[in-house]
């Protein structure tokens, strides 16, 4: 580098710019290593950039958990509190989710009490086809509806067609 009239403690580029100093790594696993030399700046943008990647990660396994048993029966939880119930919500609820697909039935079954606030109303929209109710639950999943996020799965259109609308112990 000397030749081409670099000098040390002096950066890279026709203004000097760039980097000052070579970059050491420091080896932390058998394919990986760390930057030791870089400015705090560059840390935490990498740190930063780590942590999304992992819930990235997470995400992404949380949606194939959810896809692993499909029904045509969805469960939305969390888009209106206890009490919150209008005369509207199913009407609205149903014309969001038919831009999925053919909405057969939706049933609003509000918990009296014992449970948590985003447990307490459970909005249970089935659907003509499953594919319709998967587009649903990808799309609606972790979405924002009246500041609060909405939580979305499958439910057993068996338990659903019985009646059997009362969370599971499993399911709190």
């Amino acid at each position: 580098m000397n030749k081409y009239g670099w000098k040390e403690g002096q950066g890279l580029g026709k203004t000097e710019q760039g980097m000052a100093s070579a970059l050491q790594v420091e080896k932390t696993g058998r394919a990986r290593g760390v930057i030791v030399n870089e400015s705090a700046e560059k840390t935490k943008a990498r740190l930063e950039l780590a942590r999304q990647e992992e819930e990235r990660k997470a995400k992404a396994e949380q949606v194939q958990k959810t896809l692993k048993q499909p029904s045509k029966v969805i469960l939305l939880k969390n888009m209106v509190g206890p009490g919150e119930v209008d005369d509207d919500l199913e009407a609205e609820t149903r014309e969001e989710c038919s831009k999925y697909g053919e909405v057969v039935q939706v049933v609003i079954y509000e918990i009296p009490s014992g449970v948590a606030v985003e447990e307490a109303v459970r909005i249970f929209v089935h659907f003509q086809r499953v594919e319709s109710a998967i587009k649903a639950v990808v799309d609606l999943h972790n979405r924002f509806f009246g500041g609060r996020t909405v939580k979305c799965m499958f439910y057993q259109l068996e338990k659903f067609k019985a009646l059997e609308l009362q969370p599971q112990p499993d399911e709190l």
